[in-house]
């Protein structure tokens, strides 16, 4: 029998990584509930070890090797570095300061409830062992699953945004200052959770040479035709995650900080879409699929789904507590603080991300992130269902002004 080369093996592995999300979207018809990017994250855990590896242990043995998953990997990191920076350049924050009031207030509220619910329900996961890493101090735990419940996935709300027709509307808007705000925070406490005093001087030298770094390209990207500005934008997304990784902050945090420091009037938007688009589409697949061969159900399977129970009613819970509290301050309409809500309790991609960086920083454990990706997973499909219909009820949200 002719045995497979290593590049026919990761061949083999892609056409999987492609074809079985693929399928079971267009042919089970789950857009309305579950978007093909979450179909794919689904299938990245069910391709996993947890599920296919345990069932059909030759056939993980046999397609993901350790060469083929080091490709895989390697293709990923790069991947959603591209979409990190993405996210980071349409960040609207002159928008967000210039209504820093309404926009301070219900983006603090959306994010410091949740975050407080889920510290919570952390603390009541840390009772029993299994749950933090071996480099996890209790605080850098409870902080980080406790933000990961904060978090909303600003790339996929845009999505979902267009998917509801709302994206360009002044509700859209809203909602996406709201989100951005929360972005640059959750990257703020994800270095909070990473500084090494073993490193600080490495790392305090990072900031520094960052901001230096950041005045120079500003003015270079000013200056240059756009064409030019997106293959500079690439060297400057490389150097910014090779600088940050190196100075223990983790390659993520310079990514998403090299997009937040360009206007996203350097590109043409619709460029910019087709870009994050083709980054979903190509690209992404793959690290949903390596995000899955992480996942570990070694405490019992029941302990972790109870785990992800207890973290999506934080999650949710405090999310909507947190935004209906905004809405009485500033005085919205009734049921607008619901609708928004549902809207930034989403988490997919962002959240995955957060947590992968703890699990590799080994803060949480396998069975955590598992925890926490189900969650994630379980927290996205709720959207399009519980906000679609409360849209066409109250199209009035949609009239009122930003």
């Amino acid at each position: 029998m002719h045995a497979m080369s290593p590049m026919e093996v990761f061949l083999l592995a892609l056409l999987i990584i492609f074809t079985v999300p693929y399928l079971v979207w267009r042919l089970a018809r789950t857009d309305h509930w579950a978007p093909l990017v979450v179909v794919q994250i689904i299938g990245g855990i069910l391709l996993g070890p947890g599920v296919l590896g345990a069932l059909f242990p030759a056939y993980y043995a046999t397609v993901f090797t350790p060469v083929t998953v080091q490709s895989l990997t390697g293709l990923a990191t790069w991947a959603v570095m591209m979409f990190v920076w993405v996210a980071g350049i349409e960040l609207d924050l002159t928008e967000a300061w210039r209504r820093r009031g309404e926009t301070g207030t219900a983006a603090g509220l959306a994010l410091i409830v949740p975050l407080v619910t889920g510290s919570l329900a952390a603390m009541l996961l840390l009772r029993t062992p299994g749950w933090a890493g071996p480099n996890g101090a209790t605080w850098q735990v409870v902080l980080g699953i406790g933000m990961a419940c904060a978090v909303t996935a600003l790339p996929i709300l845009v999505l979902f945004l267009e998917k509801l027709e709302v994206l360009r509307s002044a509700f859209g808007q809203r909602i996406l200052r709201y989100a951005s705000l929360d972005d640059v925070m959750i990257w703020g406490v994800l270095a909070l959770i990473l500084l090494d005093w073993d490193r600080v001087g490495r790392q305090a030298g990072f900031l520094v040479g960052f901001a230096f770094a950041t005045v120079a390209v500003r003015r270079l990207m000013a200056k240059i035709a756009e064409d030019d500005r997106w293959y500079i934008s690439l060297i400057w997304l490389a150097a910014c995650g090779f600088a940050a990784d190196w100075a223990g902050l983790h390659f993520m945090v310079g990514a998403f900080l090299s997009g937040a420091v360009l206007d996203a009037r350097w590109y043409d938007q619709e460029r910019l879409d087709r870009f994050r688009g083709f980054v979903l589409l190509a690209m992404m697949p793959v690290f949903f699929l390596s995000t899955g061969l992480k996942t570990q159900w070694s405490v019992g399977g029941t302990a972790v789904f109870g785990a992800a129970a207890l973290l999506l009613a934080a999650s949710v819970g405090g999310k909507l507590a947190g935004v209906g509290l905004a809405g009485r301050i500033l005085k919205w309409r009734p049921g607008e603080a619901m609708t928004i809500g549902w809207l930034l309790q989403t988490k997919a991609l962002i959240m995955i991300i957060f947590v992968n960086i703890l699990l590799d920083k080994k803060i949480i454990t396998n069975e955590t992130f598992t925890a926490l990706l189900l969650m994630a997973v379980m927290s996205t499909m709720l959207t399009i269902p519980v906000v679609k219909p409360r849209l066409t009820r109250d199209r009035a949200l949609l009239d009122r002004r930003s």
